[in-house]
């Protein structure tokens, strides 16, 4: 998937265009220039095309602010990562010192470049816009971030300009990506070093080791895949270094680009809020998961230990608590095989396709005996069902009245798919259509 990084000096609409992008009020938007500092990460889908969205913090130069310092260091960091830059500019102000060394920085960067000029509310400001051809990136592109016009026109050319095979280092395409991803110092590459048996990564007891992601071929115990180990992912306000900046977004990417994600989790800790942060990156991504629970021998334990934790840790991950989890310990190589059938079961399953035959048979007796509750008098009859043509678990069912099925039958829907057709450990999505 491609990724698009927003920049742009502070304050001139980053975030209220990345909200916009994105559907959603997820970055703080205030009149006070550099509320932004970390950079958020979202999804946008225009006319089919679905690509990543980074917002960052407003670019400064020379300053003596930390934290105007370091927001220039993860600029330029995302625009070495992205695949197209979006630079926004404000029309009232007009070309700035700073907007002149972002364009050379851009300039320079070889990447594409789509320019906007945010703020152009009324037709009067559009001749405010033309000063920027100076800057030298091409079109330019008046919108208004807080309206949303001229965010249609922005769009199709984001989407033109586009590559049509994002930036990847694959020497495998065809083969199951699976992806170690977790907090720092957990195991992850501990891990990759004891599937592999060689020291393929480096290994120390400091947080952090691990600044890229890795992805190496692996073929042993009838087991064929490219197994990926990620630099961990922690708080934002435990993120100091712009190298770690840059590793947290490498992470994202291997997610996005990876088929399973082996989750690992200290037994010491358990599950911690951005345990979950991470997990819900790779459900909202569609992708299918298993927790790998390491450091397992430092626990005490008694006859009910390992049932207690496995209950803990479900009711955590409600709704989607069917996840293989896995109790190791990776430097006693304790069930480090069971990791490997369970990340390949759950391959199997993420790809498994259903003959639509099949799954007629087996779920339209269950909708004929619990139908979708009335709405205001009108009746909802499904006809039939059939899987979507995705990699990953998709199914439409294609009824008269759509509009009228709410959120708990297309959970009481999957559901009942998960009990009649082995979905473990895969996200899926359940569409309802016109017939």
């Amino acid at each position: 998937m491609s990724l698009v990084a927003i920049v742009g000096r502070p304050n001139v609409g980053k975030s209220t265009l990345f909200n916009r992008l994105v559907g959603m009020r997820q970055a703080i938007v205030d009149e006070t220039a550099g509320v932004t500092r970390d950079r958020h990460y979202g999804k946008c889908e225009w006319c089919g095309t679905l690509f990543s969205v980074v917002d960052t913090g407003g670019y400064t130069s020379r300053s003596e602010d930390v934290f105007e310092e370091e927001i220039r260091k993860q600029v330029v960091l995302a625009i070495d990562e992205a695949d197209l830059i979006l630079f926004m500019v404000e029309a009232a102000t007009g070309v700035t010192d700073y907007d002149e060394e972002i364009a050379d920085i851009l300039r320079r960067s070889g990447k594409p470049v789509v320019l906007a000029v945010n703020k152009v509310d009324t037709g009067e400001k559009m001749y405010d816009s033309y000063q920027f051809y100076s800057l030298g990136l091409g079109e330019v592109w008046s919108i208004s971030a807080a309206n949303g016009s001229g965010t249609g026109d922005l769009l199709d050319e984001i989407v033109r300009q586009l590559p049509d095979t994002p930036s990847t280092d694959d020497d495998h395409p065809d083969l199951p990506h699976i992806t170690i991803v977790g907090r720092p110092n957990v195991g992850k590459s501990s891990l990759t070093n004891a599937l592999l048996g060689i020291e393929r990564n480096i290994v120390t007891p400091v947080a952090g080791t691990t600044r890229d992601s890795i992805a190496t071929y692996y073929n042993k115990f009838g087991h064929e895949f490219m197994l990926v180990d990620t630099a961990g992912m922690r708080r934002k306000t435990k993120v100091h270094e712009d190298l770690e900046f840059y590793s947290v977004m490498r992470s994202i990417r291997a997610i996005e680009h990876s088929d399973v994600c082996i989750l690992m989790v200290d037994a010491q800790t358990g599950l911690e809020s951005q345990d979950m942060n991470i997990f819900n990156l790779i459900v909202r991504n569609l992708k299918g998961c298993v927790i790998v629970v390491n450091k397992w021998d430092l626990i005490e334990k008694d006859s009910n230990t390992l049932k207690r934790y496995e209950e803990a840790f479900r009711a955590k991950l409600a709704p989607f608590n069917d996840v293989p989890i896995i109790f190791t310990s990776v430097l006693k190589k304790q069930r480090i095989l069971d990791v490997l059938n369970a990340a390949a079961k759950v391959y199997e399953n993420y790809t498994k396709k259903i003959p639509t035959s099949r799954l007629n048979d087996v779920m339209l007796p269950v909708v004929d005996d619990y139908p979708p509750p009335a709405w205001k008098g009108k009746y909802v009859k499904i006809k039939y069902a059939t899987q979507l043509p995705t990699k990953n678990p998709k199914f439409a069912f294609f009824c008269n009245l759509p509009q009228y099925v709410k959120a708990p039958y297309k959970r009481f829907i999957e559901n009942k798919l998960r009990e009649n057709f082995d979905f473990t450990g895969c996200p899926m999505q359940i569409f309802f259509r016109q017939k």
